[in-house]
């Protein structure tokens, strides 16, 4: 999850038992409550000259003052923010009312006191001051996701919606069936009934039954915004909607047109995709369950949220398209426990000339679901003191899928890790898109080369196979794409106000179908909250991050390959055991936040700005192809 502070909720992050369901998961920081980072910070009537704070000398609004305020705040909220940490990770891991009692209690302190600071920080805005010293102070009124106003009545009943929403989502169960035929399905058990069955009655009753979690979160996040609205008019911002877009070192409305036109390279793609992969199904299931033309059942797609399609490869492929492996097989048949899996996952990074990871990360992790009492199985990457307890909360299956998860998080905490040497305000990534961006981009390096040097295969396979590896991946990847960019711009529009509490689902869907060009598969109304069946909305974790990390991790991936003076495609390139590409990557992530995150994207690329060019290179063979495909198909919806 991310930092905190100012942190983000990454943690929040987490969630639902579904591992894959966060596009791999989140990071917690230390005091991202997982009810998200709902610390605020607002505007004060203090008069200027000083800054006084009960029980704290006054400070001089002066240069020195502003460096000797930054000094005493980050000590005071990185020791409330392991507090926060270890509430958060009980109210995950332990989910009954009293953990979620002492959560909301500690998010609320945390709340009580970023808002003090951030009143206080507002004193030196009129100040010349140093490039950093403006920076933190910065950070500090800009950190947190939902702020809360001043009101400590107000603080206190967002930090208990945040908590509430959560619980609702992880202890959320779909059951079936009457009397003694009922049977309960928790969502890592639907989501693997999806993943694998191709029963379209099935497949609806369970995308239909996980959505009755949320129509009752939907007064509590009108209520949430109607309260992070006003904290961030008292920061000085329109709404939330600005606030959010302003946190990357570029103005608000820049950064919204910089996703967009990053997104307008890669949509050919995804176009192409989309037509291939109806067609597919309508071969499969027929006219009256898939049609020919138009938008594709969101059901079928092998995912909860269809936001990822690599589970229905078995129907996209053409006969003669043979996948290179079968990871999951490779698992199963190691006989690798799931504490093995995680061990392979650190074996990367150390080969890349990162420290092991501290005992206490394998005391203190979850790795599986307990069999006693309800969790939050949705995959997460955890430092709860800001420095060497680091962990993962999962409930791991041994699947291909979840050893690229693990992968993924351990991203999470060896990034984490590595910056511990920063000041607390700079101990996070880039901008929160790096944090994402780092563990897919190790990710990416699973290719055979690198399961034949860890002893999960014998023989690489030849090029001819690879068509298959990059569908796999386009299904994942490239399928993702439109659903990371709609996700925030719904939120965008519910808090500027342009979508009301009574169009929620309305816009919604509506975003869905002209981005994903997907629909629901029975008719939707206000009276459901479809937003809320993702984790990341009750959870109030930013989505564009994920966005900009499935940009980024390509134009990470292809410039540590050249490092590591590979030659070959993009998609047979792996970095594992590559002492250069290691060292590239470490001293990149050793600078945290402390920079400017175009700074940062230098330091390992060589480019200053995001480019989707990486990625549309990596899938240029399979574009060759599906142009080829699509020649005599109607695409579009």
């Amino acid at each position: 999850m991310k930092k905190l502070a100012l942190v983000i909720a990454a943690t929040m992050a987490v969630s639902a038992c579904d591992n894959r369901e966060t596009e791999q998961g989140a990071i917690q920081q230390p005091g991202a409550p997982s009810s998200a980072a709902q610390v605020s910070y607002g505007a004060d009537d203090t008069s200027a000259g000083t800054v006084a704070r009960a029980g704290v000398a006054s400070t001089s609004i002066t240069p020195e003052g502003a460096k000797a305020f930054l000094d005493d705040a980050q000590a005071r909220l990185e020791k409330m923010a392991e507090e926060v940490s270890h509430a958060s990770w009980l109210a995950s891991t332990y989910i009954n009312v009293d953990s979620q009692y002492t959560e909301a209690l500690a998010v609320e302190r945390y709340t009580s006191l970023a808002v003090e600071l951030a009143q206080e920080a507002a004193q030196f805005d009129s100040l010349e001051l140093d490039p950093e010293t403006r920076r933190m102070l910065t950070m500090l009124k800009q950190g947190l996701v939902f702020p809360a106003p001043k009101d400590p009545k107000l603080t206190a009943e967002l930090a208990q919606i945040g908590s509430k929403m959560q619980g609702m989502y992880g202890a959320g169960k779909y059951c079936m069936g009457e009397g003694d035929k009922e049977k309960c399905y928790t969502l890592t058990e639907m989501g693997q009934l999806m993943a694998k069955s191709r029963d379209p009655k099935l497949l609806k009753d369970l995308w239909v039954g996980w959505r009755k979690v949320s129509p009752p979160m939907k007064p509590l996040y009108e209520r949430q915004v109607e309260i992070g609205n006003a904290g961030a008019q008292e920061l000085g911002y329109d709404n939330l909607s600005v606030m959010w877009r302003s946190k990357y070192d570029m103005p608000a409305d820049a950064f919204a047109s910089d996703m967009d036109a990053q997104w307008n390279k890669v949509k050919p793609l995804y176009e192409a995709l989309h037509c291939h992969v109806r067609a597919k199904l309508n071969e499969h299931y027929g006219d009256d369950v898939v049609p020919a033309q138009g938008k594709i059942p969101a059901h079928l797609l092998g995912n909860m949220w269809a936001q990822e399609w690599g589970n229905i490869y078995d129907i996209v492929k053409d006969d003669d398209m043979q996948a290179p492996y079968d990871l999951t097989e490779l698992v199963v048949k190691s006989g690798m426990s799931e504490k093995d899996m995680v061990k392979v996952g650190e074996k990367f990074f150390t080969s890349l000339g990162f420290k092991p990871l501290p005992e206490t990360f394998w005391e203190r992790s979850q790795f599986t679901q307990p069999r006693d009492r309800d969790v939050v199985c949705h995959a997460s990457a955890w430092n709860l003191d800001g420095q060497d307890d680091i962990r993962i909360k999962m409930c791991i299956n041994k699947t291909g899928e979840d050893l690229i998860t693990i992968h993924h998080e351990l991203g999470h905490n060896f990034y984490q890790r590595i910056y511990n040497q920063q000041p607390f305000l700079y101990k996070e990534g880039a901008n929160d898109g790096f944090h994402e961006a780092v563990g897919d981009t190790v990710a990416l390096s699973i290719t055979p080369k690198y399961l034949k040097q860890i002893g999960l295969m014998d023989e690489i396979p030849g090029e001819d196979k690879d068509l298959g590896y990059l569908m796999q991946q386009a299904l994942d990847k490239i399928a993702f794409l439109p659903f990371g960019l709609l996700v925030d711009k719904w939120r965008w529009q519910v808090f500027n106000g342009e979508v009301q509490p009574g169009d929620y689902n309305k816009a919604w869907w509506k975003l869905r179908e002209e981005y994903q060009g997907i629909q629901a598969p029975v008719q939707r109304s206000e009276a459901n909250f479809d937003p809320g069946a993702k984790y990341h909305i009750p959870g109030n974790t930013p989505y564009a991050r994920y966005f900009l990390a499935r940009i980024q991790q390509f134009q990470f991936h292809r410039a540590l390959c050249e490092a590591a003076g590979e030659t070959g495609p993009l998609h047979r390139c792996s970095i594992f055991k590559n002492d250069a590409a290691g060292k590239k990557l470490r001293n990149m992530l050793a600078m945290g936040a402390s920079k400017p995150w175009p700074d940062a994207m230098e330091a390992l690329t060589g480019q200053r700005e995001l480019d989707a060019a990486a990625i549309v290179d990596y899938f240029q063979p399979l574009m060759a192809y599906l142009q080829e495909q699509n020649k005599d198909r109607q695409c579009g919806w």
